[in-house]
């Protein structure tokens, strides 16, 4: 949909405007929902911080059109052709010349980091919201020169037109029976929230907030809500990393974790910020080109870690703040528990001012510089808004299975609602080949199956171990969406030893749900039939993976409401 910017936020790309357009066209979902959230927090009352969107300017779909006029897209997406390769034929291609001057203008204006984000036209919807689909680019944009400055941030919006065509967005595109025929690309170029300290530069807290939880536990509700945050840059969490959640309606009560030791292996050792040091090897076909995950000893150096840590004092006990030569945990207790700064009733406003303006449940992404001696007041920069998908439907448990069906697993904690009886294919990673130091194999190893079944049009039962979606591979298998897109119902099995919680607040769990995918988390060990599915020939495996296809489909329900579910089999007749 071709919005238009608002009189007040429109403006030219050198002016100074809070918000600008180059070119003509659509802006695209992201931009779009930024030009509607200002609207929403100028209605809104947040107290000690200036909570607002970052300035930004829009280079809108007519640009995209002119750049993709001139290149053979068919032959640089050939059959084989790697995401490498696309990225590197997207760089050799001309920027529109016509656009040259807005862009030089809107470098000339800026010396901080530019986030480079995509807003596609079909981003950001309920249905589809192609959640991390698309690349992101952060710049330190410090060169002294201004044509330095140009040239890097040509690149890196070329790397975000390229990334429509990596392997994972085509996939994302063919299970939603789209093509690259029906998405066009504007890029949303955004201030980085922020301060910058020595060679670095992130801001105190990332946060992602949800007024739907579908993993509520002790005293919260699923309409009570969650928020995961992290020090720095908002890539942890919304890459499935380690990250601090919390109901928002009890922000006092940690995560269920038995002991401080097992506190600090699940909470973050290192943050993401973007270099502002010495330029990295050039690069320009990674995201990752100018972030680098630093050790939370800068940030303590820094003085960030006041805010949002605790140190274990000599008696093992978490004393709020970063004081003493303690270990440092990243618990956000100075904040949540000890008021510091009243973070927890400015996510609620938010939370609650966006789920009134869009009339659904929503996703909130934002970041928070807290006060310093030379910046007095706060700041929340508002980075998105998607509308998210809450169950609807009542489904009934029964106490046994059917006639003709037995359980194959069952869980206290899953996510989604409905029922889904159509489901003929199981794919699993083995339990007797599975250790973390394979999960790298066991990814590719998916992402071949699920190729296959989604050319089949056939949607399957997943079974894997830890967290689904992180980036972390000692934290579970680290897929992303479009690796496992046909999957039509996704279970987290434990790994002995291991207490990994699920992911909240992450572009692949928006997928999800938006998906109406179902997930299960199942804890124990014994839950799962495995010795059914050892049983059943397959019809192709892996020395991690083994892919089945059942005669008679399996019938798997949610129950949205209390958080059960159940994965039933049929009990004669297969294996």
């Amino acid at each position: 949909m071709n919005v238009e910017l608002p009189p007040y936020v429109r403006g030219e790309a050198g002016d100074g405007a809070v918000a600008s357009r180059i070119g003509g066209g659509a802006m695209g979902g992201k931009a779009t929902g930024l030009v509607a959230a200002r609207e929403v927090l100028a209605r809104g009352d947040f107290g000690e911080v200036d909570a607002d969107v970052p300035r930004f300017a829009v280079l809108c779909a007519d640009v995209f059109d002119t750049f993709m006029a001139g290149l053979d897209v068919e032959a640089i997406v050939a059959p084989g052709a790697t995401d490498e390769r696309i990225a590197h034929a997207f760089q050799k291609h001309d920027f529109p010349i016509e656009h040259v001057g807005d862009l030089r203008a809107l470098v000339e204006r800026t010396h901080t980091p530019i986030a480079v984000r995509s807003s596609s036209m079909l981003e950001d919807a309920l249905a589809h919201p192609f959640a991390g689909v698309y690349e992101t680019k952060m710049i330190p944009n410090d060169q002294p020169d201004s044509d330095t400055r140009f040239q890097k941030l040509v690149e890196a919006i070329k790397f975000v037109y390229a990334s429509m065509f990596f392997r994972g967005a085509r996939a994302y595109l063919q299970a939603i029976g789209k093509t690259a025929r029906d998405e066009k690309m504007a890029v949303v170029l955004q201030d980085v929230v922020g301060m910058r300290h020595g060679d670095r530069y992130y801001p105190h807290v990332s946060g992602v907030g949800r007024t739907y939880n579908y993993y509520a536990f002790g005293r919260a509700r699923p309409q009570d809500g969650v928020v995961s945050l992290a020090l720095g840059l908002g890539k942890t969490i919304v890459d499935g990393g380690v990250a601090w959640s919390y109901s928002p309606a009890y922000p006092k009560i940690p995560p269920p974790v038995g002991s401080v030791a097992e506190l600090l292996k699940t909470t973050q050792t290192t943050f993401w910020a973007v270099n502002m040091g010495a330029p990295p090897a050039f690069d320009p076909v990674s995201e990752i080109e100018y972030m680098e995950a630093r050790p939370l000893a800068d940030a303590d150096y820094d003085g960030v870690l006041d805010w949002v840590a605790s140190t274990v004092d000599h008696n093992g006990r978490l004393v709020p703040g970063a004081r003493g030569d303690g270990v440092r945990v990243v618990n956000f207790a100075p904040l949540l528990e000890y008021d510091a700064f009243p973070l927890n009733p400015l996510v609620r406003a938010l939370l609650e001012a966006f789920e009134k303006a869009m009339g659904a449940d929503v996703e909130i992404e934002f970041a928070l510089d807290l006060p310093t001696r030379t910046a007095p007041r706060a700041r929340l920069g508002f980075l998105q808004v998607r509308p998210m998908a809450g169950p609807r439907d009542t489904v009934d448990i029964p106490a046994e299975p059917p006639a003709g069906l037995a359980v194959l697993l069952g869980s206290e904690r899953a996510m989604g609602n409905g029922v889904v009886d159509t489901i003929e294919d199981i794919v699993y990673v083995r339990p007797d080949a599975f250790a973390l130091e394979h999960s790298r194999t066991a990814a590719n190893d998916l992402e071949a199956v699920n190729r296959a079944l989604l050319g089949e049009g056939r949607r399957y039962l997943l079974i894997g171990f830890g967290r689904w979606g992180s980036a972390d591979p000692w934290l579970g298998i680290p897929v992303s969406w479009p690796q496992i897109c046909a999957a039509g119902a996704i279970v987290e099995a434990c790994i002995p030893g291991v207490r990994v919680d699920p992911s909240q607040g992450s572009h692949f769990f928006h997928n999800l749900s938006s998906f109406g995918v179902s997930y299960f988390t199942v804890r124990s060990e014994g839950a799962i039939d495995w010795a059914w599915l050892q049983r059943i020939a397959p019809r192709a495996e892996t020395a991690l993976v083994r892919h089945l296809r059942l005669e008679t489909p399996l019938h798997i329900l949610v129950d949205g409401r209390s958080g059960r579910g159940v994965v039933y089999r049929p009990s004669r007749g297969e294996g």
